[in-house]
């Protein structure tokens, strides 16, 4: 299991995270036994901006936090190439960092050829993440992680970014890519639709090894498969996840259930970003967009759909909005 409380989380906290946060959740995971904790902004290293929301604490600080707690987790940052750069990785592995995963849109994986191949030179552990796979084919899914594979990627992580995909469309991506290539497979689901913990199991039965997850499902849209739901089902379905069942709950409690701004059901805005394909982390963007226009926000959600927005284009909501005011004038 991959923990993404400390990134994926970030956008339900607006990116909020205080160092003495990361590092009390950090050791929290580690004491647990997650293996593999990534510690970013939202969207990854540079991702404190304007467009993406400003941090509270730049992430070099929580990834130095974070790497000064855990004794044998291995801290991992997420890097969305052009919007984070090589330098950012390499201060971040500086600091602790040892697992950068570099994140492409699904159908462009080459965008991270450069970046792969500079976590390899630095000796970290490097993770093709594609992005929105809903958006290919199965087998242009397994034809974009060959290419990461061939870049020297240690393994690959499929993402559905908006918590479109069901079971079967699960299914038909990771055993596309278990066929096309011969390194680890991962899989990080969001809760739109409410098949998180469905769609990681059907990743699981058909080849992927990794799974991400998050504390009480902290996540952007819906949030994630909830780690501590993850562990008990794996548990009894017999399998050793290496990981305490108790102290992941525990601590989800003690440590996550405090910061939690808004409660991580499927509201109409979560349950929109599946049905209509939209990037999770746009949720509380439309939100605010929304709010600014007048306008109904399940409305800009089917339009940043139908447009096929995807991850770095956050600007697209405001102009969206903007648009969708002026023709109703």
């Amino acid at each position: 299991m991959v923990d993404t409380t400390l990134r994926d989380g970030s956008h339900a906290v607006r990116h909020a995270f205080t160092a003495e946060q990361a590092e009390a959740i950090a050791g929290g995971l580690d004491e647990a036994g997650v293996p593999i904790i990534e510690v970013s902004h939202g969207d990854g290293l540079g991702g404190s901006s304007y467009t993406y929301g400003f941090s509270k604490e730049l992430e070099f600080a929580l990834v130095e936090a974070a790497a000064r707690r855990v004794k044998r987790a291995r801290i991992a940052v997420l890097l969305l190439p052009g919007i984070g750069t090589i330098e950012d990785m390499e201060r971040a592995h500086g600091l602790g960092a040892s697992v950068v995963r570099v994140a492409t849109h699904v159908t462009e994986a080459d965008v991270g050829h450069q970046h792969i191949a500079a976590a390899k030179s630095l000796g970290m552990e490097a993770v093709g993440f594609l992005m929105m796979t809903h958006l290919a084919p199965p087998e242009l899914v397994a034809s974009e992680a060959a290419k990461m594979e061939s870049y020297g990627a240690d393994w690959v992580n499929l993402a559905d970014s908006a918590g479109y995909l069901l079971p079967g469309g699960v299914a038909a991506r990771v055993a596309a890519v278990r066929s096309a290539v011969n390194i680890p497979i991962g899989w990080h689901a969001h809760n739109n639709l409410a098949v998180a913990m469905a769609n990681s199991l059907a990743a699981i039965e058909h080849g992927a090894s990794y799974i991400d997850g998050t504390l009480r499902g902290l996540g952007a849209g819906a949030g994630n498969t909830q780690i501590e739901a993850l562990a008990g089902v794996l548990t009894r379905m017999g399998a050793d996840t290496g990981a305490d069942f108790y102290k992941l709950m525990d601590l989800a409690q003690s440590d996550v259930d405090p910061l939690i701004r808004r409660p991580q059901t499927i509201d109409n805005g979560s349950l929109m970003l599946g049905y209509a394909g939209v990037y999770s982390s746009f949720l509380l963007h439309v939100y605010d967009a929304a709010k600014k226009f007048g306008l109904e926000p399940r409305d800009i959600m089917v339009e940043l759909g139908r447009r096929g927005m995807v991850g770095g284009q956050e600007d697209m909501i405001v102009d969206v909005a903007y648009q969708q005011k002026a023709a109703a004038r």
